[in-house]
């Protein structure tokens, strides 16, 4: 009898134990920065190589699942807040979808665990195969349903931080399982003088990582160049007031009169940036020909200069138009604004931009219970465009920042051009934690970026992904940030080569693991021989 009363006390410990160790690895990430959390991926190893029952495969899901359930309930609290934009109609969703995010996204950590604690080896090596199971779950969890690779355990580290650099080379994905590998070693330093040389090669890892980003950090260009000058509009307009009919010619207004504000320095910026849905309209509307807008906007700009605006526009007919979520490049010449350039959002985001079999969901009433409308439809595949002579940026738009070498490389690009309407998510973790993902795009393709939000945090990123001196507005700040385009980085390794970084060590894993584990066997059979 007492016996199984220690045990049940044991299991609710070792659950408990798994929502903090998934609450600490979260806890490490911007903007909480606590790197003492990563020790979450040993006390979560410990945990998995702990279970003693009948049910192991069972208990290892579980107890993944609960540390993924801790580490998404932190990471993507802040989607509640989306849902109280509408609150009269979409406010009771709110509870219910953090709850239905994390405990999905939590699945893919049970599987991890599951699939770590079937195949795992013995000795210290164990630590490969756990950095391998959870990295390559991470990287389904990046492409499934077009994927949400959000707080990316590689992703830890602050971007434009010593460790981070190492994204230019090994990209996110790669840098995912060194981060893994190196947070658990701890969990074997037990295992005798295996798991010392573990815990070694996880010291000189981190000291790898720091040294070497160091080094990187060190031969970078300076942050300010000469490049073209860029400013960026961000006028805190709240995501609710766009909802207000009334409100439009206001938020009109504060865009434009930014836009034409004075420079301090007296140099006029060449190229303007306004965010995803700076205006709540169609721009096919209110860039029509003899609208008042148009006219404002043309007002707002100088001879020449370019504008690039995010909305949504649409195309065909009245009956049946196709919507695209987009950015617009227009430049202002003698005879007004002419639009030199269209870019289409690629990667939409599931439930928010478009409704996975929506034929199904809406025939069971799914579609009209959530309130929602008609999505937008997948544009091209991110590539350049050439908004100027000689100057070809990339854009990304919002959720399109998250993903790791979703844009093609070309090296006649310029910058990378992130515009996102972050305001849906108020005054949360979410905008810093964005700026910290988008800025992770910067370190792998080399090139700076620039950044828009409505409401924060917009700002001027470097080609190391870190946001140059003071060219920052953080969430509830209104104004304009100008600034030279800092220089583009060295070539790096990751864009041209996806994920063949992060691939190798998977298989290098796997092979050490094996070979680890043959050597166990012929060492018993000598020994059973001996005897």
């Amino acid at each position: 009898m007492k016996l199984s009363v220690l045990t049940k006390r044991s299991a609710w410990r070792d659950r408990v134990l798994a929502l903090v160790a998934g609450l600490a690895a979260a806890l490490a990430h911007p903007p909480f920065g606590i790197l003492p959390g990563l020790l979450g991926y040993a006390l979560l190893l410990w945990l998995l190589d702990g279970i003693d029952g009948p049910r192991p495969l069972r208990s290892a899901f579980l107890r993944g699942w609960l540390a993924g359930l801790a580490y998404f309930g932190l990471g993507t609290w802040w989607i509640g807040e989306a849902f109280m934009v509408d609150a009269a109609n979409q406010g009771w969703m709110a509870p219910f979808a953090v709850a239905a995010m994390a405990a999905g996204l939590a699945l893919f950590w049970g599987l991890a665990a599951l699939l770590y604690r079937r195949f795992r080896p013995a000795g210290a090596v164990r630590v490969l195969a756990f950095a391998a199971a959870l990295s390559a779950l991470e990287w389904v969890r990046g492409h499934v349903l077009t994927g949400f690779p959000w707080n990316l355990p590689g992703e830890t580290w602050r971007a434009g931080s010593a460790p981070s650099q190492a994204a230019a080379l090994i990209g996110a994905y790669g840098l995912t399982f060194v981060t893994l590998a190196i947070a658990a070693a701890p969990a074997v330093w037990r295992q005798g003088r295996s798991g010392r040389i573990a815990v070694g090669a996880a010291a000189l890892g981190l000291a790898a990582l720091y040294g070497g980003g160091f080094l990187a950090l060190h031969a970078a260009p300076p942050q300010t160049g000469a490049g073209p000058r860029i400013r960026i509009v961000q006028a805190d307009v709240q995501q609710a007031a766009k909802w207000d009919a009334a409100s439009f010619q206001a938020i009109v207004r504060d865009y434009v009169t930014l836009t034409a504000q004075p420079y301090a320095d007296g140099k006029p910026a060449e190229v303007v940036v306004w965010p995803e849905g700076a205006l709540p309209a169609a721009i096919d509307d209110y860039l029509a020909p003899g609208t008042w807008v148009r006219q404002a906007i043309t007002d707002a700009l100088q001879p020449g200069q370019l504008l690039l605006i995010g909305g949504y526009r649409y195309e065909g007919s009245a009956e049946h138009p196709t919507y695209y979520n987009s950015l617009v490049a227009l430049r202002r010449d003698a005879g007004g604004l002419t639009v030199v350039g269209i870019y289409d959002k690629h990667r939409l985001v599931p439930f928010g931009e478009y409704l996975p079999a929506e034929g199904l969901l809406t025939a069971i009433g799914v579609k009209s219970m959530a309130h929602l409308g008609d999505g937008f439809a997948i544009g091209p595949r991110p590539a350049p465009l050439a908004i100027a002579p000689g100057l070809k940026v990339q854009p990304l738009i919002c959720y399109e920042s998250l993903f790791p070498g979703l844009a093609r490389p070309d090296p006649a690009v310029r910058a990378l051009v992130n515009v996102s309407n972050d305001a849906w998510f108020g005054v949360t973790s979410g905008p810093p934690q964005h700026l910290n993902l988008a800025s992770y795009r910067a370190i792998e393709a080399g090139r700076p970026m620039i950044r828009a939000t409505p409401t924060g945090v917009s700002a001027m990123i470097d080609a190391q992904g870190r946001v140059v001196g003071g060219q920052r507005l953080d969430l509830g700040q209104r104004g304009v940030i100008d600034a030279n385009l800092p220089a583009t980085g060295r070539d790096t390794f990751a864009p041209r080569v996806v994920d063949w970084p992060f691939l190798a060590f998977i298989l290098a894993s796997v092979a050490i693991c094996i070979g680890s584990s043959r050597n166990r066997v012929r060492k018993f059979a000598d020994v059973k021989d001996i005897g």
